[in-house]
């Protein structure tokens, strides 16, 4: 089982955006590769804090974490420490450890920095939306879709930046009434990426990257919800040069069904009988997400009444089983009737057998409310 976030950090679920920068940076350089060199358990250390920072420094993906647990992220995402990549982690947070290892927020020859403390770009995220049908959101599905997306153009080739001799960075030192300072920033001519386009083949860009469609195959766990959003790593635009690939982002759109309503991992359905087959009792056939299911509905039922079908709604995408069937009971009452029947139901309107008698098991509908939502 996937260790908490806010444990890895250290820090409590009601902390501030500053106590979680401050608590990762603490994280980070104590477990810093440069001080642990060959250290495999402190390098974990280090991308787990990467990836509990990651999700938790975003207010959307933090509530979503709140609410759904790992499983929010399931599909695609860091995946878990194990299957981060260095170069990912230096890209998005090296400026978080400012000059706690050398300057301008540079690492000394390990992962996506070189030994001129050089810095990896990462391509741009792309975001589509895939909608989902009820029965799919239920049983889970893997999606194959076709992306556009910029990749290096066959033939592209790469020198080294002049402006910055391949660091990817520009240093620049001024005297100031407390001194010389000196700063990094990265090199406008190159972008940060260190090296600038050699050969660049028809149709390419400025950056040596030409759109292509690909199919990109999507596993979408069972139990998302809708407007939640999914991350296939290195699916998005490519970077030039040696730089790392951009995200593809998920989002998820819920498809309305035409006989289920979700609520949460809950599922409702309306089911509508005669007055004959309240009276009698009857077999009815409904619907499912997994299929159609026939239920008993006793004689004597009334209209209002709530049957619940466990474990027939929508698993829990925090595994914590599924949700419920409620299926609600509505007796028909018909517009029109024969002037038989309006003879059989005049002679019944006094008998006692049709009149009124609530029981104490009969619930009042907020009493039915109240069940439904517990």
């Amino acid at each position: 089982m996937k260790e908490d976030f806010y444990d890895i950090l250290g820090i409590s679920k009601g902390a501030s955006q500053a106590e979680i920068k401050k608590a990762y940076r603490k994280k980070a350089i104590e477990f810093h590769p440069d001080k642990n060199p060959g250290d495999a358990t402190a390098e974990e250390n280090f991308k787990k804090a990467a990836e509990a920072y990651e999700i938790l420094s975003d207010e959307q993906k933090r509530a979503r974490y709140d609410q759904y647990g790992h499983k929010a992220f399931e599909g695609g995402g860091f995946g878990g420490g194990g299957g981060m990549n260095m170069d990912d982690i230096f890209s998005q947070f090296g400026d978080i450890f400012g000059g706690a290892f050398g300057g301008g927020g540079g690492f000394s020859g390990f992962g996506g920095f070189g030994g001129g403390g050089q810095r990896r770009v990462k391509g741009s995220n792309l975001r589509i939306r895939v909608k989902l049908t009820l029965e799919e959101i239920a049983q889970g599905v893997e999606k194959k879709i076709k992306v556009k997306r910029k990749k290096q153009a066959p033939g592209v080739t790469y020198k080294t930046c002049e402006t910055c001799k391949g660091s990817g960075q520009v240093t620049r030192v001024q005297n100031t009434i407390l001194g010389r300072m000196q700063t990094s920033a990265p090199c406008s001519t190159c972008g940060g990426a260190g090296q600038s386009i050699d050969r660049r083949p028809d149709g390419a860009d400025a950056q040596g990257l030409k759109v292509e469609e690909e199919t990109v195959s999507i596993k979408i766990p069972a139990g998302v919800v809708d407007g939640m959003q999914l991350k296939v790593q290195g699916r998005g635009n490519d970077a030039p040069g040696n730089g790392i690939s951009g995200d593809l982002l998920v989002a998820i759109e819920e498809l309305p069904h035409e006989n289920l309503q979700r609520e949460g991992d809950n599922l409702h359905y309306d089911m509508y009988i005669s007055i004959s087959e309240a009276v009698l009792g009857s077999s009815k056939e409904i619907e499912t997400v997994t299929g159609k299911v026939r239920i008993k509905v006793e004689s004597g039922v009334q209209s209002g009444k709530i049957l619940r079908l466990r474990g027939k709604g929508i698993p829990s995408i925090n595994g914590y089983g599924k949700g419920d069937l409620l299926v609600h009971v509505n007796v028909w009452t018909p517009k029109t009737l024969t002037k038989e029947q309006k003879q059989f139901f005049e002679k019944m309107a006094k008998d006692e057998n049709f009149t009124p008698n609530p029981e104490k098991e009969d619930k009042s509908f907020f009493e039915k409310v109240k069940d439904m939502f517990s």
